[in-house]
């Protein structure tokens, strides 16, 4: 997998370069501000950028802005926030767009490289993978709705674990339930949401997280 680094903090950004080359992956850049990150993935078009939300020159949402220009210029390169933070109105509008290749992990909440480079690996395969918290925050924002206020609690674990990525066969061994059960919870889901049309893994996801952010 090639990837580009985007970090402002130098020694993150040199200890994420060593542990992706020691699995070897290839770091075709790794760089500390949304400028060059751009650049860099006009220049090498990388299976995957990995970037901050915060760097130079303002040091507030340069990352996630720049992760947003790639989105509509490049929809098949996958992009993976590994952030401190949430910025909410872009955090809402990247993972909101029209294809998969998306992610969202917060750094202090990432315990395991394996969780990481596993994130990694759903995102440049096309499809989702978000902090639970990122959603949870998420969902706070819109709790309001009235199209979330029809859902049943279980619905409701049932959703947030949709738009963190997890398949349904991975639902239900998280929520300790049947496979039937998660599909009947799904189908409920969409027609609550009036979803019931959208097709694929990661289309669904995307559209249920633009009802969220709507």
């Amino acid at each position: 997998m090639r990837v580009i680094l985007a970090e402002d903090s130098t020694l993150l950004r040199e200890g994420l370069v060593r542990l992706l080359a020691e699995e070897g992956h290839d770091v075709v850049a790794a760089v500390g501000d949304g400028s060059a990150l751009l650049s860099t993935t006009a220049a090498y078009q990388p299976d995957v950028v990995v970037t901050d939300v915060r760097m130079p020159p303002t040091h507030t949402d340069e990352g996630l802005r720049a992760a947003l220009e790639i989105r509509r210029k490049w929809p098949r390169i996958g992009v993976l926030v590994l952030s401190q933070y949430v910025e909410k109105r872009y955090a809402t509008e990247l993972i909101t767009g029209d294809a998969g290749h998306v992610g969202y992990l917060l750094k202090d909440r990432v315990v395991q490289v394996g969780e990481f480079l596993d994130a990694l690996n759903r995102v440049a395969a096309g499809g989702a993978a978000f902090d639970p918290e990122v959603v949870r925050r998420l969902l706070a924002r819109t709790s309001h709705a009235d199209p979330l206020s029809r859902l049943t609690g279980r619905e409701r674990e049932v959703l947030e674990k949709m738009a963190e990525g997890h398949t349904n066969a991975g639902i239900a061994g998280l929520l300790h339930v049947s496979s039937s059960a998660v599909e009947k919870h799904v189908n409920a889901i969409f027609d609550k949401l009036e979803l019931a049309g959208v097709a694929g893994y990661s289309k669904r996801v995307l559209a249920v997280l633009r009802y969220l952010g709507s």
